[in-house]
């Protein structure tokens, strides 16, 4: 039943990402306004299920173990984010980049992503359901953003959907990894939510938020804040529902 849960979730996170970039091939200036303001929903998200979720469900598990994990969390992906840079093209910042790390670095990013979502579900399913939401919500606005990037560099529309897919079954293969590892992993779970809470507090304050601000700046609007806000408080009546 797990499993099942494990892979449904996983799956629909790919294929709204892939959807997502479909929608691009078709009509690029509604998905990228779409994919802007998802950007607002998914920082509100990644940072409440942080909080509000994973680390207090890491803590009922090992107490004040949860925050070694959780920095180390956050320091891999300040890491994996600097030597991406060198060469990935994100979000419009940096340096132009070559297709074959864009599918690398995205394939990874799955694969991680797909390990927290197993790692969830083998604590709860609310947990994971959460946590799939959180994923998905960050990763839909990524594709977009990387797709943009393979079609800027002169890649076919097929071929751009289609390393698109093979990157999003790197998120299967680590959820069913970590299902598999089970046995092993149901002792360290609380790192494993630790580690996936340092992930997501990085990817919400330093990728999310400053895109944000700088949006602010530009248009002096304050409905981006409330939609971040929206992020946040979905998750928090979530939880609460699911609540013991």
């Amino acid at each position: 039943m797990i499993l099942a849960y494990i892979l449904i979730f996983t799956f629909i996170g790919g294929i709204a990402s892939l959807v997502g970039s479909f929608f691009l091939l078709i009509r690029r200036d509604l998905t990228e306004a779409f994919s802007q303001r998802l950007i607002y929903f998914a920082a509100g998200v990644l940072i409440a299920t942080a909080f509000l979720d994973l680390l207090p469900e890491a803590q009922e598990m090992a107490g004040e173990r949860i925050f070694f994990p959780a920095i180390l969390g956050f320091v891999i992906f300040f890491f994996a984010e600097r030597f991406v840079q060198l060469f990935h093209f994100h979000h419009g910042h940096g340096q132009k980049a070559t297709t074959p790390l864009v599918i690398v670095g995205d394939g990874v990013h799955n694969f991680i992503d797909g390990v927290a979502i197993a790692a969830a579900f083998l604590t709860s399913i609310p947990l994971g359901i959460t946590t799939s939401l959180a994923v998905a919500a960050h990763e839909i606005p990524q594709e977009i953003a990387d797709m943009s990037v393979l079609l800027s560099n002169k890649l076919s529309k097929t071929k751009a959907l289609i390393y698109n897919f093979l990157s999003a079954l790197t998120a299967l293969f680590g959820a069913v990894l970590t299902f598999y590892f089970a046995s092993f992993i149901q002792n360290y779970l609380y790192f494993f939510l630790s580690l996936t809470a340092g992930f997501f507090i990085y990817i919400s304050a330093s990728d999310l938020i400053p895109q944000l601000h700088e949006e602010f700046t530009k248009n002096r609007k304050f409905s981006h804040a409330f939609i971040f806000l929206l992020g946040i408080f979905s998750v928090f009546i979530f939880t609460k529902l699911f609540e013991g």
